[in-house]
């Protein structure tokens, strides 16, 4: 990227608002967490989406992920 580009980049990144970078990511990118439910003695997993918005719970990370895969969605995980 050359300097006039980077001066693009960062005037357009400099008239973002808060609300605008909360949508950054957010067709592209979701997570999973493992969660614990009451009642239920197996671990389970919850995939977000960037917002944090709840969109599923599934019983295993892989299955998490495959669903995150399958919705061209790029998966990340939370600790």
């Amino acid at each position: 990227m050359n300097d006039s580009q980077e001066n693009i980049v960062r005037n357009m990144l400099a008239g973002l608002s808060p609300k605008d970078f909360l949508k950054i990511g957010m067709d592209e990118i979701a997570y999973v967490r493992p969660l614990s439910v009451r009642g239920v003695e197996k671990k389970v997993f919850g995939v977000y989406a960037a917002d944090g918005t709840q969109l599923s719970v599934l019983d295993s990370m892989d299955m998490a992920i495959a669903t995150m895969r399958h919705n061209d969605l790029i998966p990340v995980t939370l600790h």
